[in-house]
């Protein structure tokens, strides 16, 4: 069964929609043809407000023609349609939504007097409708003008319409009982639509409010405020309020912003940027703007409490972004508007923001948070903010002269200010990749030229406030030099070493980018040049020369155009090295080191002019200021830089690179892991995995300081400065590396432990120290810096491994067994047993088959870059030859060194080991000095004595003397 009410309520929605039909062909569709003058901005927005209206009509039509469907379909099938059918119960918040639509379009319209407007224009038309309209309208008087009677025409029907949906849903909600399924959507819908009269009442107020104060304003007031968005909420011409320290002649407070009015000037603000603050007395509180504060005073503690009220919740209303339903500060939000929001703003002050664009999160009238700052000459800047200053991570764009070039600087930021690390591309194609401090480049930072460079260069070091200063590498690649030593100012000052490109090394004092004082020369061909030298590094003036012969020649050095380098001075011939073929016997005692020393000047370069401590402070420091600030997550990226797949993400735009630079917790966890996973890792074993987990990822902060350490290395040693002359400084660089990473993780475990309220033990004792550096930290490292070093030894021991090479090439024509007889191996060792022969073979013929699995072993001294494991490898060859030696002889047999020395000149020579002379010194130079003395020290030095008696010349003619002497080792 229906009741009585749904009947009801079927014909309120027949004749709701017949009048709203009815309102449509008298009112409405008349209002639209009123085309406005095009010249006229008002008459165009007039008719845009119309459409609006005549949209929003239509909308309320088609949405009450589908209640008036559900309430007949629910009268016709009463026993198969419930009353959840109906469109006013199940849909309620729909058709509420449909009459907000219509009643802010209709209030739109009337704020700007649009219907009076559009009467106006057809005056005569309206006249003769004026019957018409008191026939649709009750109490509509005779004398009332015709925008008036246009407006109650649009408005006096939805008024009762929605006055009889509240008593008619209340009447229906009496009729069913306290337990009926639809009570709660009954009881809603009459909560609904009792607050839509409310908020229907409101904005006819508003409207009605905000229409008059126009006719208050003179004509340049009116047109800068009218707009049909404007509701006045308050007026201090009806609560006087004054507001300091701008004397405003008038406050205006409307929906979306508060306007002070100041003789001619007019002071908006945008609701969304008020902050309201309560004052300290009854009559006072404070406001706060992106460039202004002010203190408002009104007469009594009554007077402030309805200013500051609606102004808090007028600043709700605007940060929602919504009316608030069903009047203003009726919402669920709390007292006091948030501190944090987002917003945009155009900046007026003058300053450095002055005509800047912000948009994004503020916090008490500062941009705080993430956002984007633009300016009208093409500069913007996207990143975080901190109270109004770029802080934090931030891209800043300079445009250029040129329309498509620009400055990209995607940086950390303090304060306003670049500063830590950062990655910046110049529209001049140079990249510099390292630290700012005050905006400026200060401390470690690669800059490096275009890659179509009129003059390619890249500078890798230390700077300080914007210039080149400290320890820097420079390569010129248009003259094909390097530059390694120190700077002030921009420019080469104090010691330095040049080397170029045909092999030329040059060490001396520069002062103002030019050479001052003596220096060394070192030639392609190991002449030494000592003396005073121009910029193109041509001996001038008092010198001496040392030929590689030993001949000297001392006197004055001058050069002329077409004429060389020409002398007057005294050539000594006396001081000739040593004839090794003459001197058998003294060879014989005398290492080859030491003879080829002779012959050839090993001089090494830079060291101690550059303590390799103080190298390279620039790319530790910002390490150890991280773990002395604790390791915190905010400083990450800041000290120890942050990841970009390649350069070409320069380009993109600000909010990919924002967005999708690689950052450490990606990868490796939050910092609060990595040092987690660290006090889990404190074992040998397990310490060594973790380090070489950590060294191998660029986003752990040990990795990233490894590949720091890998990029100065291979700036330095790589390219040209693959120079022989450079070896030592290398070597000791890659030592003081391995301490300094040792250092950096024993400072994460400090921070860690301190963390869980723990101590790290006492300093390391140097013992502890070198054993840890070199038996954990400088195998794990090495492979990094293994290519340019290694490469560095063969260049260095290149003579050297000439003729060892040309040894081996001489021994290896001999047979097994003529070979250890060459080599005076006793025959009772030799393992005949292991050969294998057929019908046509004799022993004297077989070759590379005596101790194959001890010349095997000692191959793979080749494969791995560990001095540890390459020690490992000779002990093994060790004991694979005294393996062989025990089963040839049928029991265990310890080499006395007589019967060792000879044998392990076979294998090696057997093994055709490549470069040995180079492995040998690296493992020497790394090795850990803990083994001095030790089984690993004595049998490196067994290889480094048989590879020098592989080298010595007579042994491609003689056979090796008869007696091998175990003291010929040390």
């Amino acid at each position: 069964m229906c009741n009585p009410e749904e009947a009801a309520l079927l014909r309120l929605e027949e004749v709701f929609s017949a009048t709203l039909a009815h309102v449509n062909s008298l009112v409405l569709q008349p209002l639209l043809p009123a085309a406005p003058d095009p010249s006229d901005p008002w008459g165009r927005e007039c008719l845009r407000l119309l459409q609006q209206l005549h949209k929003s009509s239509q909308q309320l039509w088609e949405v009450t023609e589908e209640s008036l469907h559900s309430l007949q379909e629910r009268l016709r099938y009463p026993d198969s349609t419930g009353l959840e059918s109906l469109l006013l119960l199940r849909g309620a918040d729909r058709v509420l939504q449909a009459h907000i639509e219509y009643i802010e379009s209709y209030t739109s319209c009337m704020v700007v007097q649009a219907f009076q407007k559009a009467a106006k224009r057809r005056s005569e038309y309206w006249r003769g409708q004026r019957k018409a309209l008191r026939q649709l309208l009750s109490g509509v008087s005779s004398e009332g003008s015709v925008g008036a009677s246009l407006g109650q025409a649009l408005h006096q029907p939805l008024a009762h319409h929605v006055q009889q949906y509240v008593l008619l849903l209340l009447s229906l909600g009496d009729t069913i009982g306290e337990h009926h399924p639809t009570r709660e959507l009954v009881v809603n819908a009459v909560t609904l639509f009792g607050n839509l009269q409310s908020f229907m009442k409101q904005e006819l107020d508003q409207a009605v409010a905000t229409q008059a104060l126009w006719h208050t304003l003179r004509g340049r007031l009116r047109d800068v405020l009218c707009t049909p968005a404007h509701r006045l909420l308050q007026d201090s011409q009806d609560v006087p309020v004054t507001v300091a320290p701008l004397r405003a002649e008038r406050v205006l407070l409307f929906d979306d912003a508060l306007v002070l009015l100041q003789g001619h000037n007019v002071h908006t603000f945008d609701l969304k940027l008020v902050w309201v603050d309560p004052g300290q007395d009854g009559c006072t509180f404070h406001l706060l703007t992106p460039e202004e504060e002010f203190s408002f005073c009104a007469k009594d503690s009554q007077g402030q409490a309805v200013w500051q009220w609606k102004v808090t919740w007028a600043v709700h209303q605007a940060l929602h972004g919504k009316k608030d339903f069903p009047v203003l500060g009726a919402g669920l939000e709390p007292s006091q508007p948030p501190d944090c929001r987002c917003a945009e703003y155009t900046f007026q002050a003058e300053g450095r923001l002055c005509q800047a664009t912000y948009e994004g999160e503020w916090c008490r009238g500062r941009p705080h948070g993430k956002g984007t700052l633009k300016w009208p000459d093409g500069r913007n800047h996207v990143g975080n903010f901190c109270q109004g200053l770029e802080h934090g991570f931030g891209i800043r764009l300079l445009p250029q002269a040129s329309e498509d070039k620009f400055d990209c600087y995607k940086c950390h930021w303090r304060e306003g200010s670049m500063c830590g690390y950062g990655i910046c591309e110049y529209s001049t194609d140079e990249v510099y990749k390292g630290y700012f401090q005050e905006g400026l480049r200060h401390g470690f930072g690669v800059l490096e030229s275009g890659p179509q460079a009129p003059q390619p260069f890249r500078y890798t070091g230390h700077w300080e406030r914007g210039q080149r200063s400290g320890y820097g590498i420079e390569e010129d690649g248009d003259r094909g030099e390097r530059y390694i030593g120190m700077w002030q100012a921009g420019q080469r000052h104090g010691p330095g070493v040049m080397v170029t490109q045909a092999g030329v090394c040059y060490q001396g004092t520069f002062q103002a980018d030019k050479t001052v004082g003596p220096g060394i020369l070192l030639s392609e061909d190991d002449s030494l040049y000592e003396g005073t030298f121009t910029r193109d590094l041509t001996l001038m003036g008092k010198g001496k020369v040392t030929f590689p012969n030993g001949f000297t020649l001392e006197g004055s050095f001058g050069s002329g155009a077409g004429r060389g380098l020409h002398t007057q001075g005294v050539l000594d011939t006396a001081a000739l090295p040593p004839d090794p073929s003459s001197t058998c016997k003294r060879v014989d005692s005398l290492s080859l080191s030491l003879l080829l020393f002779l012959l050839e000047p090993w001089r090494q370069l830079g060291v101690g002019a550059f303590p390799v401590e103080s190298r390279w402070q620039g790319v530790y420091s910002p390490f150890r200021d991280f773990v002395c600030a604790g390791c915190p997550r905010d400083l990450q990226e800041a000290l120890l830089g942050f990841d970009v797949q390649s350069s070409r993400e320069l380009r993109r735009s600000q909010d990919y690179l924002s967005c999708e630079r690689t950052h450490p917790e990606d990868s490796v966890g939050s910092m609060e892991d990595i040092l987690e996973e660290l006090l889990q890792h404190r074992e040998p074993k397990a310490l060594q995995l973790y380090l070489r987990k950590a060294l191998s990822n660029s986003l752990h902060p040990l990795g990233k300081l490894l590949r720091t350490l890998m990029l100065t290395f291979q700036a330095t040693y790589a390219g040209v400065g693959a120079n022989k002359h450079l070896q030592e400084l290398a070597q000791e660089e890659v030592k003081q590396h391995a301490q300094e990473l040792w250092a950096a993780y024993r400072g994460l475990l400090r921070v860690a432990l301190e963390r869980k309220g723990q101590a790290l033990e006492e300093d390391e004792d140097t013992e502890t120290r070198d054993l840890q550096v070199h038996g954990l930290v400088l195998p794990l490292m090495l492979p990094s810096f293994y290519s340019e070093l290694f490469t560095l030894y063969l260049l260095l021991h290149e003579r050297e491994d000439s003729f060892y090479s040309q040894g081996i090439a001489n021994l290896s024509l001999f047979p097994d067994t003529q070979l250890l007889e060459f080599l005076d191996v006793q025959k009772h060792l030799w393992p005949l047993k292991d050969l294998t022969l057929t019908s046509n073979q004799r022993y004297s013929l077989v070759r590379d088959k005596c101790f194959l699995s001890a010349t095997e072993c000692l191959q793979k001294i080749m494969t791995t870059v560990d001095p540890r494991e390459k020690l490992e490898v000779l002990e093994r060859t060790y004991g694979e030859i005294e393996g062989t030696v025990s089963r040839v002889l049928g029991r265990e047999y310890k080499l006395p060194m007589d019967d060792l020395l000879p044998l392990l000149i076979y294998v090696v020579s057997r093994a055709r080991i490549q470069h040995l002379g180079a492995e040998i010194h690296l493992i020497r130079d790394m090795m850990d000095p803990n083994h001095t003395g030790g089984l690993y020290d004595f049998l490196l030095t067994a290889l480094e004595s048989c590879y020098e008696h592989i080298q010595k010349e007579d042994m491609r003619l003689h056979r090796l003397p008869g007696h091998w002497h175990s003291r010929e080792l040390w």
